[in-house]
């Protein structure tokens, strides 16, 4: 009778796990001002990020349970050197954005309303401590993130039901001209799709560790499960945030920066001193990514130069200097600045997860190659708006499916499946190569 339960308790300490590495405290800058842009259109804004950042990283998730390989296996069926230029792309932009991201939310939350110092200070310091942290392995930051998250998800859960609570009703008319896919394309900005890809593989490894009786079946069932209470967490969280950004549009100014939003929202509904404990609980777990972000791409370079420290040491450095430089920008110019990156890498990281997802003789190595290729053809449009020039976009979208909402790519990766999926499979094919 006791096996059940411990089985039980232990889906939920992964589930926790896993909602922790997605729940990045920069993500909560993005939904409340989606929501305040949305008004009453709200519910479509929310369905749209919903499903870029939560469902397509819980697939990521089950794919990676599927597979039962780390990261370079999830795109091998490409090829090696495909997969081996996608992970190096994917930690390239991990270093160059998200973790810079963390020291100007940090900066804006948690150190510019209360103190007197610049943003170069402050992403100094910041990544002097990170580099500290990962060149010590410390302990501190995994005890930290044991009572962290856990207190951040208590304060937001009580921001969220004080303003739904206490709010009359939404009555501002939404900003956004397409509000779901807009909502999509704001998930995008969230990394989770990328942190599936990356983390997906450590769980799978840890597990392994931990639970060495388990078969691949088990193993596959058990973070199936844990992923998806995942999800619900993150779904109630971010649909909160949005619901409570559009209750409260009336009370904010449309310039406002995510981060303005966001502090302004919690003053309003904790008050002068329970927005400045917020403040430093986001603070610290921005730390606490930021560190996990420059360890991950070490401990990547290192395993690919023959298990070097120096190699670890360098790039955690290198690391640590992109931060400082990065970091010292405002969030919404970082945030602009991650688009193109975004559009480019997003939409194959996206069918990488789906066909990873599947089973495995539906997607056969030639399927994949299709997919891969059709995704990265079609998203030429959208990287081009994205860094000025339109004009190619603005030419399709007025006989192209879905290219007036930048998602041109959908319709020609799904048809490239069924066409290369209906020509056949050899039984060889099934297995990756």
């Amino acid at each position: 009778m006791s096996a059940p339960r411990i089985k039980r308790k232990s889906e939920w300490i992964l589930a926790l796990a896993l909602f922790s590495l997605f729940f990045g405290a920069g993500n909560l800058i993005l939904p409340p001002q989606l929501g305040m842009r949305s008004g009453v259109s709200w519910w479509q804004t929310g369905i749209g990020f919903s499903i870029s950042a939560v469902v397509i990283p819980m697939l990521g998730i089950l794919a990676h349970a599927r597979l039962q390989g780390d990261m370079f296996d999830f795109s091998r069926k490409v090829s090696k050197g495909f997969s081996l230029v996608y992970c190096y792309i994917v930690y390239s932009i991990s270093i160059a954005l998200p973790a810079p991201r963390t020291a100007s939310v940090t900066h804006e939350m948690g150190v510019a309303p209360f103190f007197d110092i610049s943003a170069l200070g402050t992403s100094l310091l910041y990544f002097s401590l990170v580099f500290i942290l990962v060149l010590n392995r410390s302990r501190i930051v995994p005890l930290i993130g044991k009572w962290l998250t856990p207190t951040i998800l208590i304060v937001l859960l009580i921001l969220i039901g004080s303003i739904t609570l206490t709010s009359a009703g939404i009555t501002t008319p939404p900003l956004l001209e397409k509000p779901f896919s807009e909502g999509f394309l704001e998930g995008y900005q969230t990394f989770d799709a990328i942190g599936a890809v990356v983390v997906g593989g450590v769980i799978l490894i840890s597990l392994k560790r931990e639970m060495p009786d388990l078969d691949a079946g088990q193993r596959f069932r058990y973070i199936s499960r844990a992923g998806w209470l995942a999800g619900l967490g993150l779904l109630v969280l971010y649909a909160g945030l949005i619901l409570s950004g559009a209750l409260m549009g009336d009370a904010l100014n449309e310039g406002l920066s995510r981060t303005e939003v966001l502090r302004q929202m919690s003053t309003r509904a904790l008050g002068y001193n329970g927005n400045l404990f917020l403040s430093l609980l986001i603070a610290l777990a921005c730390f606490t990514t930021a560190v996990g972000i420059v360890t991950g791409t070490s401990d990547f370079l290192q395993s690919r130069f023959g298990d070097s420290k120096f190699v670890y040491r360098v790039t955690a450095l290198v690391c640590c200097i992109l931060g400082v430089l990065m970091g010292q920008f405002p969030v919404d110019y970082i945030i602009a600045v991650a688009l193109p990156a975004l559009m480019f890498i997003y939409p194959l990281t996206i069918v990488l997860i789906l066909l990873n997802a599947l089973p495995p003789d539906w997607t056969p190595p030639r399927v994949f190659r299709a997919v891969v290729f059709t995704t990265l053809f079609f998203t030429i449009p959208d990287f081009l708006t994205s860094i000025g020039w339109p004009q190619v976009s603005r030419g399709l979208e007025s006989w192209w499916p879905l290219q007036s909402y930048q998602l041109g790519w959908v319709l020609p990766a799904v048809a490239a499946f069924f066409l290369f999926r209906s020509t056949g499979t050899k039984p060889s094919e099934a297995t990756p190569v």
